[in-house]
């Protein structure tokens, strides 16, 4: 079988997840590594027998690179999607698609002039867990969603905590934790839900004081076309394992989801579909492990699914526009965040068509509770 030769950009802690979910794949092979911190390179290079390289260009330039993984800085997305999209490379790159809607246009656009694959890696789509959820809502077993509950919490603090670091910076990574790991549960919950029509969101400096720097926590309420209601939470602050919770809530049912339980979802149903587990909790069979492991078996998958996708010729499951839609749930929180009231899409998309979404995340590090 035919492998994809992958060229790493980026060489910090995702590219390590994505080299460790890859090895040994029978549909990717890794080839070459470039980080601007040579070390970073070396010490990828080294783990996983690449080709160390000291220029990206080398990368983007070689016959024996067919796609690259852009892990590099959110601020830097854009700019290297449509070099290697001109080099005719295909692209997997990290989330979030880019700060900015406008920027996430230009990745779109320049992948489709050139004729190559792009797709973000979006490692909570492909997580078993949550293809399970997705499809036990889809079979009505809670019935109508009503209200949905999602948490994310890691310690991000040493990075935080280094003015010069880019994590944290609205320049450089577009605002705070609620761009870092929100867009993972908007990019769930818009697949899981449908569209949001509106937002609140308050954004908190409870550790970071540092003045380069944006929220450390966040919390957002949406309403979903549907009539469900939700709130995320985010916390970049939190000194334990990292983990990842869902709840749903429907006319005929309950989903509960912790990524530390090894059987990681939890079922109640009352419809008689639900057969012989009807009126009991019930936790299905599916592939999961606690951390560090859900975060391979995500990478593994979703890796997989791109290499697939190049190597016959098929559309992500995941799109680059149901990415952009993701980044635009942050923005909106962000545009609440800064009015201190309710936004709608209408809001976001009256200030993407006057000033652009550039002005959303200007001076985030100013805006708090």
């Amino acid at each position: 079988m035919k492998q994809l030769r992958i060229g790493v950009l980026g060489c910090g802690t995702a590219a390590h997840f994505h080299a460790s979910a890859c090895r040994p794949s029978q549909k990717i092979k890794l080839v070459s590594a470039y980080d601007a911190n040579y070390e970073n390179t070396k010490k990828l290079a080294d783990i996983y027998h690449l080709t160390a390289s000291r220029n990206y260009q080398d990368i983007l330039k070689s016959n024996d690179v067919d796609a690259v993984l852009i892990a590099l800085p959110h601020f830097l997305h854009s700019d290297l999607t449509i070099e290697a999209a001109e080099a005719g490379k295909h692209i997997l790159c990290e989330k979030p698609m880019a700060p900015t809607l406008e920027e996430c246009d230009t990745m779109i656009k320049a992948a489709k002039k050139a004729g190559v694959k792009l797709m973000i890696a979006e490692n909570h789509r492909f997580l078993p867990a949550h293809k399970l959820i997705k499809k036990v809502l889809n079979e009505g077993l809670i019935g109508i969603p009503l209200l949905v509950r999602g948490y994310e919490g890691v310690d991000e603090t040493p990075d935080l905590s280094i003015p010069e670091h880019w994590k944290g910076s609205p320049e450089k990574a577009g605002g705070g934790v609620l761009m870092d790991a929100g867009v993972h549960k908007f990019a769930i919950l818009n697949w899981m839900l449908g569209d949001v029509s509106l937002a609140y969101c308050w954004l908190a400096k409870q550790m970071i004081k540092l003045e380069n720097k944006a929220d450390d926590n966040a919390m957002m309420f949406m309403k979903f076309e549907s009539g469900c209601i939700g709130e995320i939470v985010v916390s970049d602050t939190v000194f334990s394992t990292p983990n990842n919770r869902l709840e749903f809530y429907g006319t005929e049912g309950t989903i509960l989801e912790d990524h530390s339980w090894k059987k990681p979802v939890q079922i109640f149903s009352t419809v008689k579909e639900a057969g012989e587990k009807r009126y009991q909790w019930y936790s299905p069979d599916v592939e999961h492990e606690p951390f560090p492991m859900y975060y391979i078996i995500s990478f593994r998958h979703e890796d997989e699914h791109f290499a697939e996708c190049v190597l016959e010729d098929k559309q992500p499951v995941f799109t680059p526009e149901e990415a952009k839609k993701a980044v635009a749930m942050v923005l909106l929180g962000y545009l609440s965040a800064k009015t201190g009231k309710t936004a709608t899409l209408e809001d976001l998309e009256k200030v993407a068509s006057t000033k652009g979404t550039r002005s959303i995340i200007e001076g985030l590090e100013k805006i708090s509770i």
